[in-house]
């Protein structure tokens, strides 16, 4: 099913780690470009037609983001969403950053080591500079990382098993956390929201304005909803391997393009150089294309997000079990995805993609059936006196809007449910309501591909010990599961496999929890995204780039662009982002 933000597939958001519909998993070796092109066919793996070549420094590009960023960039309180996290990569370094491989790997950090159980080593690389020329140190660091973990509520909870950390040297610093956190490396990326700031911007009373990263690019100006404008870092720390200095570019221009089918327009009339999408309809216009040699794009649905329906479970009507499974027997996900995704997405089955530890062919997740949806909208009347009916929200985009009212219609037609539909103007205001839990029902798109335990942060409750599933559950006390829903078997699955060091045992916990959520409904999974990017034939080097330790580039478009399932590299969208893109010729911004 849909989107949530602005995307095809479920244009569902997915807020910055402060943080049926659809995203991607961790696909087979790629299927050939010729397949690609070959219309409505689900694709595995990673596409891409870019053939690289020689890179040639210079150049401008003009980039079509999915939506603005309206808090700002002071990263420890900003919620970024995709098109924020493309911005702040451009801007921003990560201490780690995932590899080809799926593997965590050191980027700003030299090594992170677990020297005892509970104590991980953060040795920085030396020499590397900020913008306005600070160094890049152990405290600089320390102070990023207390500012995450005590300055933002929703970090908080991220980090609450981070009990201390302390500078040893310069290059060196400690993290003591409460249990032997084994994925801890991946929440110093967490899909890349943990950018490094330069102390001047976190005193800065213009925090969200003055940025100062260690990135590719300095920013020249931004207007929000109009364009962010970044030039290029000359002292930036990275070269290629033939020593010549990233970024290619001279300058990029982010513009927010909300509306999925104006934001392909402005890419094939020239007004953009480069967009990303998850919009189905939008890349089967793209690979046609392709086909035609207008366009060159990379897919993916390696590394995927998950899309879906996420439900409030603190409240009536979805603190009932009969209205979950009332929703989730009413809509046809097979129908579903191909009147509004062509055909070309698959089915999800829980919140972690193929390739992720934990994923399941088959959950048990429901499956259409109209009849049972009946029984169960039936079984609520019994239980509450009232007639089953919510709001669905969504954002005001053409194409979300149109999967909103397929769903509608969907309930309408197959069980007798009349629901309303509530409109959003943006991403942001979807994120507000999900954190103040002001909706019933909302498209949403999260939970790119990692290691599992970074699911920890959206599912756990620290009150789930004495909890009863329902009715009566306590609020959980986790201000990023949005649903609200309190299950101590969840949390306590998590618990133990944050831990546990033998993955087998890991993975098999994490199948629990998939299991879990498909038996108690807590959220209504749809398809897994798929994300393209697509670009001139003049840009290059989506994919180019190789990481200090010689690993390649990231896979997936979900974590960085922070996407589903499309997990290619597109500039910014990904692990290469603008720092490796280059353009041919200068076409003006």
């Amino acid at each position: 099913m849909g989107r949530s933000g602005k995307s095809r597939g479920v244009r569902a958001v997915a807020l910055g780690l402060a943080m049926a519909l659809l995203v991607a998993a961790c696909g087979s070796s790629g299927s050939s470009k010729a397949d690609n092109n070959k219309g409505p066919a689900t694709t595995k793996g990673l596409t891409t037609g870019d053939t690289g070549g020689t890179p040639v420094p210079g150049g401008s590009l003009v980039y079509g983001l999915e939506a603005d960023t309206s808090g700002g960039w002071c990263l420890y309180k900003a919620q970024l969403a995709i098109g924020g996290i493309q911005v702040a990569r451009a801007i921003y370094d990560t201490l780690t950053i995932p590899g080809s491989d799926g593997q965590i790997h050191p980027f700003l950090a030299e090594s992170v080591t677990q020297t005892k159980p509970t104590v991980w080593t953060i040795k920085l690389r030396p020499n590397i500079k900020f913008t306005d020329n600070s160094p890049l140190d152990a405290q600089t660091v320390k102070d990023n990382l207390d500012h995450y973990r005590k300055d933002n509520p929703l970090f908080t909870f991220v980090f609450a098993d981070v009990k201390s950390i302390d500078v040893v040297d310069t290059l060196t610093l400690t993290v003591t956390t409460a249990v032997p956190w084994t994925a801890f490396p991946w929440f110093l990326w967490s899909s890349s929201r943990l950018g490094i700031m330069a102390e001047k911007q976190m005193k800065s009373a213009n925090c969200n304005t003055e940025l100062i990263g260690t990135g590719p690019f300095i920013l020249k100006s931004w207007k929000f909803g109009d364009k962010f404008v970044a030039t290029k870092n000359p002292n930036y720390w990275r070269k290629d391997k033939n020593g010549v200095q990233y970024p290619y570019l001279d300058q990029i221009t982010f513009v927010p393009q909300e509306d999925g089918p104006k934001r392909l327009t402005s890419l094939e009339s020239g007004d953009f150089n480069m967009i990303h999408t998850s919009g189905p309809k939008q890349i089967v216009q793209i690979r046609k294309d392709v086909a035609a040699n207008k366009l060159v794009d990379t897919e993916s649905d390696k590394f995927a997000e998950i899309g879906y329906i996420m439900l409030n479970d603190t409240k009536a009507p979805f603190d009932h079990f009969s209205a979950r499974a009332a929703f989730a027997y009413g809509v046809d996900r097979d129908l579903f995805n191909k009147l509004r995704n062509d055909g070309i997405l698959t089915n999800a089955e829980g919140p972690f993609a193929e390739g992720v530890p934990g994923y399941l062919a088959d959950s048990g997740a429901p499956k259409f059936n109209a009849e049972t949806a009946k029984k169960y909208a039936a079984q609520y009347k019994t239980e509450t006196g009232k007639t089953l009916t919510f709001s669905l929200s969504h954002t005001a985009d053409p194409d979300t809007t149109q999967d909103a009212v397929l769903v509608q219609k969907m309930l309408k037609q197959y069980v007798g449910l009349n629901i309303t539909l509530n409109p959003v103007a943006d991403q942001s205001t979807l994120i507000n309501q999900a954190i103040g839990k002001q909706f019933d029902a909302t498209l949403w798109r999260n939970h790119p591909g990692a290691d599992s335990d970074t699911q920890y942060v959206w599912w756990h409750c620290a009150n789930s010990a004495k909890a009863v599933v329902e009715p009566n559950s306590p609020a959980c006390d986790n201000p990023v599961n949005f649903g609200g829903f309190n299950d101590p078997t969840i949390s306590s699955d998590f618990d133990k496999a944050r831990a546990e060091t033998d993955q087998g045992t890991r993975t098999k916990l994490y199948e629990d929890i998939n299991r879990r959520f498909a038996k108690q409904l807590w959220n209504l999974w749809a398809q897994y995204t798929l994300w393209t990017v697509a670009y001139s034939p003049k840009a290059h080097g989506v994919l180019a780039a190789t990481y200090p330790d010689g690993t390649g580039t990231f896979e997936g478009l979900a974590p960085v662009t922070r996407s589903s399932r499309s997990g290619a590299r597109a500039v910014s969208a990904n692990g290469t982002y603008p720092r490796d893109v280059r353009s041919e010729g200068r076409k003006p911004t």
